[in-house]
């Protein structure tokens, strides 16, 4: 859906009955468009889930580091990590992307919620592993997490080389297809889903959504670079515990 004046939201069934949504390039967006203005179109795109709450975001560093909000989630607010979760309601995570995958979750039974950041660094190092295991701590059970990944560049989309392919593990081969010689298509809504189920979710789909292909609905970094563009832009991602009901 879209309002007339905001980006896209989309959603997945299998988060609900959790606020949340995978949101598109801003239709205000503009190139030159510094920090500040890209953090007000989060925030305005945020306040759709929970008009008034805070938008917990942190500095995204491709780490594997998940960190739990608690409150307000101004204690952890701006910090270096890639994931967040949370059992309090009202306080909308958000991460943002441009070609890597974002990824929402959702235990509905236990009111546990979070949000990661999946490039393939993170993937890799375990961002995902430790934003379900994180979640179970808050008291989430691994069957009954429900995992989205949203847009993100698509295997046909996303040409590799040998030494990218050398960082990950014989066993993961499969989710890189031969191109041209010495490279490869990796598929990384594929190898974010593995991941997951290694994790034990007990539901974990990826939406069909092409970043780089799709030009007017999401922002690419990998597009970007090849046209020359001066800067990037970034998508939010976000998810929130809707308040209970009395």
């Amino acid at each position: 859906m879209r309002s007339t004046d905001g980006p896209e939201r989309i959603e997945a069934e299998a988060l609900r009955p959790a606020l949340h949504g995978f949101f598109g390039r801003s239709p205000a967006w503009r190139e030159e468009d510094g920090v500040e203005q890209a953090a007000a179109q989060e925030r305005s795109a945020a306040a759709v889930l929970v008009p008034g709450r805070p938008l917990i975001r942190l500095r995204q560093v491709h780490s594997a580091t998940c960190l739990v909000v608690d409150g307000d989630g101004s204690a952890v607010a701006g910090r270096c990590g890639d994931a967040l979760v949370t059992r309090s309601t009202g306080v909308v995570l958000g991460i943002v992307t441009a070609d890597c995958a974002p990824v929402l979750l959702a235990d509905p039974a236990a009111g546990v919620v979070g949000a990661a950041h999946a490039g393939w660094r993170g993937a890799v190092a375990g961002v995902l592993e430790n934003t379900v295991a994180a979640m179970v701590r808050l008291g989430a059970s691994r069957e009954n997490v429900r995992a989205v990944a949203g847009p993100a560049i698509a295997a046909q989309s996303y040409e590799v080389d040998e030494p990218f392919r050398a960082h990950f593990a014989a066993d993961d081969a499969r989710f890189f297809a031969a191109g041209r010689p010495g490279h490869f298509r990796f598929d990384l809504p594929a190898f974010v889903i593995e991941r997951l189920r290694r994790a034990g979710v007990g539901h974990a789909e990826a939406l069909a959504l092409d970043t780089f292909a799709l030009p007017q609905r999401f922002h690419s970094y990998r597009r970007d670079r090849q046209s020359g563009a001066a800067g990037t832009g970034r998508q939010l991602s976000a998810i929130a515990l809707p308040a209970p009901r009395h």
